[in-house]
Order: structure tokens, then sequence, then C-alpha cells
């Protein structure tokens, strides 16, 4: 079983296709290709932590694509999500505005909104975000990162991926010796 990050799909939301300069001509292009980039990354049993804005604005039901989605979906609540209605939560392993988990030792602290610096940054937790459609990727910051599907190629990423990325980064929070 593996363990993928993901962020920002807005399922079924033409404007966005426009306002982050997404390379689909409509939003049931853009749905389709997400759902199938998806698919060939994540199997039926394994677990994707979804980091907000899943679908935005259209008459479709969310549980149309969380049926469409392979994995054990917990979704950390976007702006664009609100309200959930009850049998939207239903669709989801878990709902929640902030997570902290351990995964192969690491702690992880998951949300929406990026963070300047997150519990225990000093001691190599990571902080994987979205919100910010790739506008940070030319920056990043030690342990932190944009796991929106701008950033990413429209597919969710696998923790192995993001540990291997994170091993060419240095912690600029880690504490000096002697301080």
């Amino acid at each position: 079983m593996a363990v993928f990050f993901t962020s920002d799909t807005h399922f079924g939301h033409d404007a966005i296709i426009r306002l982050c300069e997404r390379p689909f001509a409509s939003a049931d292009e853009m749905d389709e290709a997400i759902v199938a980039g998806w698919n060939e990354a994540v199997a039926p049993e394994d677990t994707v932590y979804h980091l907000g804005d899943f679908s935005f604005r259209n008459g479709r039901p969310r549980a149309d694509y969380r049926c469409a989605l392979n994995g054990t979906i917990h979704l950390i609540i976007g702006n664009h999500d609100k309200p959930l209605a009850e049998e939207d939560v239903r669709q989801f392993a878990s709902v929640s505005s902030i997570s902290e988990i351990r995964l192969n030792g690491k702690r992880l602290v998951l949300c929406h909104f990026p963070f300047r610096e997150w519990h225990q940054c000093k001691r190599g937790s990571w902080h994987l975000f979205g919100h910010m459609h790739g506008r940070l990727d030319h920056a990043p910051l030690g342990y932190s990162l944009d796991v929106g599907v701008d950033s990413h190629d429209f597919r969710p990423w696998a923790f192995d991926e993001i540990a291997a990325l994170f091993e060419t980064r240095e912690n600029p929070f880690a504490e000096k010796p002697g301080r």
C-alpha cells in the first residue's frame, strides 16, 4: 500500500483552466485527464491525502468524482470545499481542516494553506500544502512542498517521490549546535 498527496484538482471548475493556464479545452477534458493520471498512479488499496479544493462550482456531486478515483481519500478542507454536505463528508475516509500524521518515521503537517513555519520544522518535519497552484515552486522552503496538481503533472505524488526530493534539500530551520 502506497501513500499519495495531491491538492487543487478543482473538478468541474471551468475558470481554473484560464486562471492557472491549465492545458485543457474544457472542465470535462481536465476532469478526465486528472482522473486518468490519478488512477494510473494510485491503486485501489492506496491512501491519498487530498489537501483541498477537490471540486468547485458545478452541478455534479462530489460523489461522482470520488467514485471515479482509486484509493482511500482523506480530505483536508480547502477554501473552495465549504460547505460540505453530510453526503459529501461520507465520501471521504476523514475530513479535517489540518492534519498531522506520522509516516515512515516522518512527521507531516498537512494543510491546504502554506505555512512559513510549522510544528517540529526544526526537527525535520515536513509541511505539505496546496492553494498556491505552483506560485511558490520557484522558491522552495526546506521540507515544504506544494502538492497541487498544477505543480505535479496533474497527478498525486507518492510519499517516496517527496522523500527523494527532500533528500536534495537542506532544512533551513535545523537547530544549530550550541544554540
